[in-house]
């Protein structure tokens, strides 16, 4: 019975592993993981982890390691079909059954598995050999050591077109040609595909070889040759040094991504074990949906040229979809001109470990290359930034995660780019002098700070104010456009309620005719539904525009007048601000006329506020 990848993969994902293991041995909460003794030695103090996320177990004293069946094969003792009979079970999936054509691939590719093999032997003894005297140079002058070369399994391929084809012969041509090894073409004679090459083989996460990448070692394209598609080998779904990355990842809890091979052996020869590479294409999907299952944000480690930041907005472009609370990206950037192993030369480990301890996000990433794209000094170019935000955040699928960068993004636009906010009034005392007196003390005046004045912190407007204006603007659409400057000058006391004002402004600019409910459809799809129907539906916001038996033209009016008492306040109370100073280094009878009149305008303020809600107590 053969069982392909992907079954067995849904198995593992239909198996809450925390569960399985929590049945034979205690395991408690810790963050995202479950810790408890470790059931293959002895031990007083936990050191076995179990993550349900990554779907493995984890012993850091005795390094036992595993997912669901090896559970049942190591610490149930079943054999393996047994194993998967009984978590099948559980789990409600149906073995599949025996296929005699699966069986037959299945062994086809244990023989492929021994051809690759046996080909990755061959080239490491052309290396060693007369032939790899060239290649062996090469080695030597980019520092790579002889344990590093070991390590990697590195070989070479001489330069002739049928020196592998006679050394593996005995497999025969068609299995040669199957594992990507000779080229045919046509009815020609087959030949060695790899001619002139560094050989460095490409390992699943077993550590088999399945593939190989080729360097050319003078002149020539292309600098790499990767082994094609094969039955072992689906370049889009692997990484080279997954096998060795893996087992490192336990250790550090996350894995680098870098854009080359030899980028990864000089990493692992500084030190830096948990490190992988695409196959000389950009990050497919299945590839970062890979690296989720050992970090929950991989760093991506690209050259800082024109080439290396172009595939990080690519991966980001691959990433967006999947995107979740425990699945993103982050991002390193290296210095001008400069690979890993250049850095690692010029600057030691430690320059390298620096950039690594501090990644960007890809939120953070992606903004700044939006900034960066193009100049943004006209409205057309600022209104083109927002709708390429907009297409980046509508294609997450995860609504939560979208939801926040919606926020997120429409929180940094409003900050670049929003007229400056006048500076708020902080009330202070100061020396007044009365017309006509000298010298002397003069009498302190400070002006009482009134119940409004309170409530319209340095945070922003209250709270309250800010929800009945809101909740306002859904129940009549019509207003925004004839407040859209007053409402836009709002300083609203926390992001989520500025990312419903900014979406109502649009939606009016993009439709001055909509009505209230196509208004909150348009604020659930942008992700704001919730707090949409919440203003809507909410008592105690004490104004006319607030309730839905108002009558609707005095509401529009009240909320109109709102909405201009609100914005107008942090204008005078700047006003104010500098005609005390004024006031207080040089008294005059014209500064103080000036002062007293703000101080009035304010109360008007407060007044036409306090006479909204008061109208709406009253019923009228």
């Amino acid at each position: 019975m053969t069982l392909s990848p992907a079954w067995l993969d849904e198995l593992r994902a239909r198996t809450q592993l925390s569960a399985l293991i929590g049945r034979t041995v205690k395991i408690t909460k810790a963050g995202r993981e479950f810790k408890g003794c470790c059931p293959f030695h002895n031990e007083k103090t936990p050191s076995f982890y179990v993550n349900d996320e990554k779907g493995f177990y984890h012993c850091f004293g005795c390094s036992a390691h595993g997912d669901a069946i090896r559970w049942m094969t190591d610490q149930r003792g079943l054999p393996f079909m047994d194993a998967v009979k009984e978590l099948a079970e559980a789990a409600g999936l149906e073995v599949p059954a025996p296929d005699p054509r699966a069986a037959e691939k299945a062994e086809r590719a244990n023989s492929l598995h021994d051809v690759m093999a046996a080909a990755a032997s061959w080239y490491t003894e052309q290396l060693q050999g007369v032939k790899g005297g060239e290649a062996r140079q090469y080695l030597q002058q980019r520092g790579i050591k002889p344990a590093t070369i070991s390590t990697f399994g590195m070989g070479y391929a001489p330069d002739s077109r049928g020196d592998l084809k006679t050394a593996l012969a005995r497999f025969g041509e068609d299995m040669l040609i199957e594992a990507g090894l000779l080229i045919k073409v046509d009815d020609k004679d087959s030949y060695d595909r790899f001619r002139g090459r560094l050989m460095i083989p490409i390992r699943d996460a077993r550590g088999r070889v399945i593939a190989f990448g080729g360097r050319i070692l003078g002149a020539g394209e292309p600098k790499y040759l990767n082994s094609p598609d094969t039955p072992l080998f689906d370049k889009g779904r692997t990484l080279y040094n997954i096998d060795r990355a893996g087992p490192a990842n336990r250790k550090t809890n996350r894995v680098i991504v870098v854009e080359g091979y030899m980028d990864v052996i000089a990493l692992a020869q500084a030190g830096i074990e948990d490190a992988v590479a695409p196959l000389g294409t950009a990050l497919t999907e299945h590839q970062i949906a890979r690296l989720w299952r050992l970090s929950d944000a991989p760093i991506l480690c690209f050259d800082g040229d024109s080439a290396g930041q172009k595939a990080a907005v690519r991966a980001i472009g691959r990433a967006l979809p999947g995107l979740a609370p425990a699945c993103s990206l982050s991002f390193v950037t290296l210095p001008q001109g400069q690979d890993p192993d250049d850095l690692i030369k010029s600057s030691g480990r430690a320059a390298m470990d620096a950039l690594l301890d501090k990644p960007e996000a890809l939120v953070d990433r992606l903004w700044r290359h939006e900034l960066e794209a193009e100049p943004l000094t006209t409205p057309e170019a600022r209104a083109g930034l927002r709708q390429r935000l907009r297409n980046h955040t509508q294609v997450i699928e995860n609504g939560s995660v979208r939801e926040q960068y919606d926020l997120e993004f429409r929180q940094r636009f409003d900050e670049a780019f929003r007229r400056p906010a006048q500076p708020r009034f902080a009330q202070r005392r100061f020396e007044q002098r009365r017309p006509g007196q000298r010298g002397g003390r003069f009498q302190a005046y400070e002006a009482p700070p009134t119940n409004a004045t309170r409530s319209i912190s340095g945070g922003g407007i209250d709270a309250i104010y800010a929800r009945a204006i809101l909740a306002g603007l859904l129940h009549h659409p019509t207003v925004i456009l004839a407040c859209a400057e007053a409402l836009s000058a709002l300083a609203l006391p926390d992001r989520e309620l500025e990312g419903l004002r900014n979406i109502l402004l649009e939606a009016a600019y993009d439709d001055p005719a909509l009505d209230s409910q196509a208004l909150i459809t348009i604020c659930e799809s942008g992700g704001f539904g919730g707090l949409a129907a919440q203003l809507v539906d909410a008592n105690g916001l004490a104004f006319s525009f607030t309730r839905r038996q108002a009558n609707p033209e005095l509401a529009r009016r009240d909320l109109g007048m709102a909405i201009e008492a609100l914005a107008a306040r942090p204008e005078l109370d700047a006003a104010l601000a500098a005609a005390t100073t004024r006031l207080a280094e040089n008294w005059d009878e014209t500064g103080f006329a000036e002062q007293m009149r703000l101080l009035e305008a304010r109360r008007e303020a407060d007044a036409k506020l306090a006479s909204l809600a008061e109208r709406d107590e009253n019923g009228d």
